[in-house]
């Protein structure tokens, strides 16, 4: 029940998608973005309210980026370079860009090394968080590559299995692979059991979480994250029984692989607030085998998986990605919900960088 009260609201605002991202690129403009990295940040916002990843669109992301680079904590012109490279691999300086413009360009390095040598695999450091981590690797999409993708995160809310205090990050995962016909493979998962985007909307919306989302300090299961301080979050799994070790070992994976190989360090060691740091990879598929095959043949395991006869109490088996494709599409037409609680946020922001805000469908 609570998944349902997270993504539905009462009497939400819609607003197209075309005039959305207009909103949010005028918005990264003033807030000193060029017009391309305005347009491109805008554009992954966007996305993630498109797949319905509302923790990760604009009403919950943009107020606090607008006053980022407006404020001078993130730098609006930055010089993002290539540290050290090899024809398939390439260290990048995000020099504390917006997180969402520094990773697509990562991820632009590593497809184009892709297209040139087979696979290209790409480690960003001095960058913030990037967003809906699942855009990057859909960038690979359009090319016939496979898409990965990895960060690290600015908080320390998750507990280590075992541990008594929280210093991991969410840490989460990406990854994207072409069909044919059927609609793409699209993971985008958290190393805990929840994002803390979904805990700060059932925050704002003061609604309880699922008994497992959180612990107390004192270790115990909580439910209302509105009274309690103190809360830590729980790698995926939740307890060793259950298989915690797993989430928190992808965690720390996650933090070698985008921290440690980057030269940002792991993530859990740096000071609060922590600069992120990512890693990004693109395989073309043609480097194995002839690409239009291998989409076709990723029809027929997508098709095996979506015509699996579903368990008693549900209509139908879904694998990564499908249900954000048709919730994309829904959006396209009848227009992204803006909660009412964020409404007045973002209308202030409007007026405060004296841009129109989209009209209501």
């Amino acid at each position: 029940m609570v998944l349902k009260q997270l993504k539905q609201f009462d009497n939400p605002m819609h607003v197209s998608s075309e005039s959305l991202l207009e909103f949010v690129t005028v918005l990264f403009g003033r807030a000193g973005l060029s017009q391309e990295d305005a347009a491109g940040a805008a554009e992954v916002l966007v996305e993630a309210d498109l797949a319905g990843a509302d923790s990760h669109g604009v009403c919950y992301s943009l107020p606090s980026r607008v006053h980022g680079l407006a404020g001078g904590k993130l730098n609006p012109s930055p010089d993002i370079r290539i540290v050290h490279e090899t024809p398939s691999t390439a260290l990048v300086d995000g020099d504390n860009a917006l997180g969402l413009t520094a990773s697509r360009r990562a991820m632009d390095i590593a497809i184009a090394k892709a297209h040139e040598v087979g696979t290209g695999t790409v480690a960003l450091r001095n960058s913030n968080h990037c967003g809906m981590i699942a855009y990057y690797p859909m960038m690979a999409l359009s090319h016939d590559m496979i898409g990965l993708a990895m960060s690290t995160t600015p908080g320390a809310s998750i507990l280590p299995t075992f541990a008594k205090d929280p210093i991991m990050g969410t840490n989460p995962i990406g990854f994207a692979v072409p069909a044919d016909k059927e609609a793409p493979v699209i993971l985008d998962i958290a190393t805990s059991v929840v994002a803390t985007g979904k805990i700060a909307i059932a925050r704002a919306l003061g609604i309880d979480v699922p008994e497992g989302w959180q612990v107390g300090e004192d270790g115990n299961p909580i439910t209302d994250v509105t009274a309690t301080k103190g809360s830590r979050g729980l790698p995926l799994g939740g307890t060793r029984e259950l298989g915690s070790h797993k989430g928190y070992g992808l965690a720390l994976m996650v933090d070698v692989l985008c921290g440690v190989l980057s030269g940002n360090g792991a993530g859990f060691l740096l000071p609060l607030p922590r600069s992120c740091s990512q890693y990004f990879q693109a395989i073309r598929i043609d480097a194995f085998r002839p690409a239009d095959e291998f989409k076709q043949d990723m029809d027929v395991a997508l098709r095996h998986l979506r015509e699996l006869p579903p368990a008693e109490g549900h209509e139908r088996v879904y694998y990564a990605g499908l249900q954000e494709g048709e919730m994309r599409a829904k959006r396209l037409k009848d227009g992204i919900p803006l909660p009412p609680h964020t409404v007045g946020a973002l209308k202030d922001l409007a007026s405060e960088f004296e841009v129109d805000f989209p009209r209501e469908l």
